[in-house]
């Protein structure tokens, strides 16, 4: 049995990564970390063209119809990359639509959100870290939502908001009356989070339950992120380690700094299994999905932040400095790991799913 990925997946990798190296060099991302310019919408833009938006949208609609482990091949990318712009929200949304919206909403929003005329975002988590859809109090009745979402990704010019409901429903809500946004401080300065409080919103119900589902394709997502992020590191500690020097030869030579970047290899490398299945099993193996999204979210997720924090230890004193670029992805691979929910919550998901 092959478990390679297809001609077509790499090719959709390959396209991404060259966007990336061409558009969003590290000295973009780090002048935006720095402040020195704010977020690129053309970054969106550019992948919106290349269909990145609409990957998940069907082909009746105006997108590829692909599926979770496209998603998320380019979710790795962008996590390498650590590339300012709002896949997350938007492709969370768009999957919601595409999978649990009726007829007349995936008609009035799939084409416009494929092509990238409009943009989506998800909103999921509640005060007292309540990111489950059993754990959702924001109220939907009729036609109205009236609640509090807290760290909401990229929302800031977002057209329309998938909003977690009391009892685990969707629902629609487009930017505007009833809907106000507040920033919230974020230490991922690529990935902006935003309080939104819904004051009798106009809002309407997604045609077919489909929050558990929503909150596994999110966990995967986050996952091939974080694997991409952690890679990066892995990478660019090797690269510095062989370039600084130290008694005549460079460190990266020295026994127990091999060891090191061994073990940060190997400590994120054998992960990518762990997503690669739990993508596949979103689309492909339903009854094992929720268990593979929940174990590839908790522990990759883990893992990469052990190989920043051994990144930045590797790096000596400038690790820990802004002069340093770790500190982006190290930020990065925290985004990831707290959002929809810390390693715990998942472990003890997956635990529950298992019947322990």
């Amino acid at each position: 049995m092959d478990f390679s990925l297809t001609e077509e997946q790499e090719l959709l990798q390959e396209t991404v990564r060259n966007f990336v190296a061409k558009e969003c060099p590290p000295q973009m991302v780090r002048a935006i970390f720095d402040g020195e310019r704010q977020l690129v919408p053309g970054l969106w833009k550019g992948l919106a063209e290349l269909g990145v938006a609409g990957l998940a949208v069907p082909e009746t609609h105006g997108g590829a119809g692909l599926e979770l482990l496209e998603l998320a091949l380019v979710a790795e990318e962008l996590g390498r990359g650590a590339v300012p712009v709002p896949f997350l929200g938007h492709a969370l949304a768009t999957l919601a639509i595409a999978r649990g919206g009726s007829a007349a909403q995936q008609a009035a929003w799939l084409p416009r959100l494929a092509a990238g005329d409009a943009r989506a975002t998800a909103a999921f988590a509640e005060d007292g870290a309540r990111w489950l859809p059993s754990q959702w109090r924001v109220e939907l009745a009729n036609g109205r939502v009236r609640g509090q979402k807290q760290l909401v990704p990229e929302a800031d010019g977002a057209d329309l908001f998938v909003i977690g409901c009391r009892g685990g429903v969707l629902a629609l809500v487009e930017a505007g009356t009833g809907v106000r946004i507040t920033a919230e401080p974020t230490l991922d300065r690529g990935r902006p989070l935003v309080t939104v409080d819904l004051d009798g919103a106009p809002a309407e119900a997604l045609g077919t339950a489909f929050s558990e589902q929503l909150v596994d394709a999110g966990c995967v997502l986050l996952a091939a992120d974080a694997f991409g992020a952690a890679h990066q590191i892995v990478r660019a500690t090797a690269a510095y380690l062989q370039s600084r020097r130290q008694f005549g030869q460079p460190v990266a030579q020295f026994q127990a700094v091999k060891h090191q970047l061994a073990n940060m290899a190997l400590d994120i490398d054998p992960t990518r299994g762990l997503w690669w299945y739990a993508a596949h099993a979103f689309d492909h193996a339903p009854a094992e999905a929720p268990r593979a999204a929940a174990l590839a979210k908790a522990h990759i997720a883990e893992r990469a932040q052990q190989v920043a924090r051994d990144a930045v230890e590797a790096h000596g004193g400038i690790g820990f400095t802004w002069e340093s670029d770790v500190h982006i992805w190290f930020k990065r691979v925290m985004f990831d790991r707290l959002w929809l929910g810390a390693p715990e919550l998942h472990r003890d998901r997956f635990a529950v799913l298992e019947g322990w």
